[in-house]
């Protein structure tokens, strides 16, 4: 590397540092560690598909569908067969990205205000940029919609993406899978074609570049689908008989996995194989498939038992002598990848820097075969609650802090062993007493959406972040969901200033009458059904001690409010809507503030 590159690299690693520095996390310097430049750094790929089970592999016995694409990489890789994501999508994506359990990052839901990572954490493309790799993201984030929980604003160069749970969340209320919407660092774009095809085609873009550039990246490819809808081609579901939800969810996995086969392909051409980390994963337990194979687990996405969140691992790298590709029953969890991929790629961290996970490298290098002695606690939620959890200790695992089983003789957990094995239960207790001890303190300080700041003003808000509301979902929108007064949000202000705030029913992107129904709307493989109708007449807000009613007007699509704002102000924004009789209606799904 020249000494210009070398400049380039301290540069970047110097401007990361302080970044973190001044978000607040504990103990960063504002320095790294000099990079080892005694050998080419590894390139990695993290695959995650999306709602695609344990069972939902043909290498993992699924009797009806058909994945050589993965079934190779399988074959090719180190396999974590009691490997473990949260139940669900948000806490899980926080946990792989941070290194820290879901509790203690802030991401410990999809939706209710639960779903951002805290400000301050340092977050796997941060670390991976500031060691001088290329960074980019191609698909689903989750953990972020606005300033700066954003990809561009936690460390990746490139980022291609949708917000929410997916294109056919609330905050992206009437988006296609086809020649739909897209986010490109954060300005709204349109993408040709197929989402998955899009998501693994420019990521292939990014990565022939950085190749070009002969500069190691980090490509994250968290793909939207399988999750639903199931809207994909029906020559991908063709081949698969049965319900027509599990058949066409079986055709986004084909399609997932021909993606994966072109991927592959580049990888070779491009020579970038060898020297490639490949890690795939799936985001939590099964859900579409379950009914048709579930590979003998009890348990599906959201649930605490083994089904809800045991997913494939699967690790490959030709040149970084792992050990011959082959299956580790060692229990870990998504926390461990960041501080693996650390060790693998020598990665230097901000001082200070802690991970909940361990390191699995010696377990990938074959210098052993085991882990110190550890329990882990699968836990998320909105409403958290202690107890509700999964403790896992090898093959023992206690649900909900009462029921006790051991996979070894009773993998399908049909059998409650905690009367004859009180001595287990009573240590695996102990243990989530003392790891809640050091969660609990933080578990009612929701993450705030930032408001003023110039990195992005106007904020768009969505009901999928009202506080302790499950409300991210078009349904939920269109149905009118959540009582008539909907939820607050969580906000903080960046600046002093005279702001305005609007409130609206219909997304802005697509806007509506307030009092209007929204259309059915047929898209490529898919439908919406008809949105329903209020008679709005007026809406409500209350913001930092001020509350203000306003009347709307005839062609109206959101009525607006002025207000004045103090940085630094900590507070809840909450507008609804009433007719002229002055009786509540619903919340306001979605708002717009600006600083004016």
């Amino acid at each position: 590397m020249s000494r210009a590159s070398d400049t380039l690299v301290a540069d970047v690693a110097m401007t990361i540092a302080t970044r973190l520095t001044r978000r607040g996390f504990c103990g960063v310097s504002a320095s790294f560690p000099a990079l080892s430049q005694s050998r080419p750094k590894p390139n990695v790929i993290v695959l995650m598909t999306d709602d695609q089970g344990y069972g939902d592999l043909s290498c993992h016995g699924n009797p009806v569908l058909k994945t050589p694409a993965m079934d190779k990489l399988h074959g090719e890789s180190v396999r974590f067969t009691d490997f473990h994501s949260a139940p669900m999508c948000s806490p899980t994506r926080g946990q792989l990205l941070t290194g820290l359990d879901a509790l203690r990052n802030g991401a410990t839901s999809v939706t209710a205000g639960r779903a951002i990572v805290r400000r301050g954490i340092p977050m796997m493309p941060e670390l991976f940029k500031a060691n001088g790799y290329a960074t980019g993201l191609f698909g689903k984030w989750h953990v972020g919609d606005t300033y700066p929980y954003r990809p561009m604003d936690r460390g990746f160069d490139v980022a291609k993406y949708h917000h929410g749970f997916g294109i056919s969340s609330a905050v992206e209320l009437g988006n296609d899978y086809a020649n739909g919407r897209y986010q490109d660092n954060g300005v709204a774009k349109k993408f040709e074609g197929y989402c998955t095809d899009f998501w693994f085609s420019e990521a292939m873009r990014f990565m022939s570049e950085c190749a070009r550039r002969k500069q190691p990246f980090f490509c994250y490819l968290p793909t939207n689908t399988p999750h639903g809808p199931a809207w994909v081609d029906a020559k991908y579901t063709k081949p698969y008989g049965g319900t027509r939800q599990a058949a066409n969810f079986f055709g986004m996995i084909a399609n997932l996995n021909e993606n994966m086969e072109k991927l592959e392909t580049f990888l070779h051409g491009h020579d970038l194989k060898q020297n490639t980390i490949f890690v795939f994963l799936t985001d939590n337990g099964g859900t579409a498939g379950v009914n048709v194979y579930n590979a003998g687990m009890r348990g599906r996405k959201t649930q605490l038992y083994h089904g809800g969140h045991r997913v494939p691992c699967f690790v490959r790298w030709p040149a970084g002598k792992l050990r011959a590709p082959s299956d580790s029953s060692v229990p870990a969890h998504m926390q461990d990848l960041l501080p693996t991929l650390v060790d693998l790629c020598e990665l230097k961290n901000p001082a200070g820097t802690r991970f909940d996970g361990a390191s699995l490298a010696g377990i990938l290098r074959g210098t052993t075969d085991r882990l110190p002695d550890r329990m882990l606690v699968v836990q998320y939620g909105q409403i958290l609650k202690k107890w509700e959890s999964c403790v896992i200790w090898g093959a023992w695992r206690l649900v909900n802090g009462t029921e006790l089983y051991n996979l070894t003789d009773d993998p399908a957990e049909k059998t409650d062993a905690s009367a004859s094995h009180a001595d287990v239960v009573q240590k695996m207790r102990s243990h989530y007493e003392k790891w809640w001890r050091t969660v609990e303190p933080g578990l009612r300080e929701y993450v705030p959406i930032v408001l003023g700041a110039p990195q992005q003003n106007p904020v768009n808000l969505c009901s999928a972040d009202w506080q302790d509301i499950y409300c991210d979902n078009p349904n939920a929108v269109l149905s009118g969901a959540a009582g008539p007064r909907g939820g607050p949000w969580n906000v903080q202000v960046e600046r002093d200033g005279d702001y305005e705030i609007s409130l609206a029913r219909w997304p802005f992107h697509d806007p509506l009458l307030l009092h209007a129904a929204r259309p059915a709307q047929t898209l490529t493989y898919g439908s919406l059904p008809e949105g329903k109708a209020f008679p709005i007449a007026a809406a409500q807000l209350e913001i930092a001690g001020q509350k203000l009613s306003s009347k709307g007007k005839m062609g109206d699509t959101s009525i607006a409010f002025r207000v004045k704002l103090k940085a630094g102000t900590r507070t809840q924004l909450h507008g609804w809507f009433q007719d002229e009789a002055g009786t509540d209606l619903c919340g306001a799904y979605y708002a717009r503030v600006t600083r004016i």
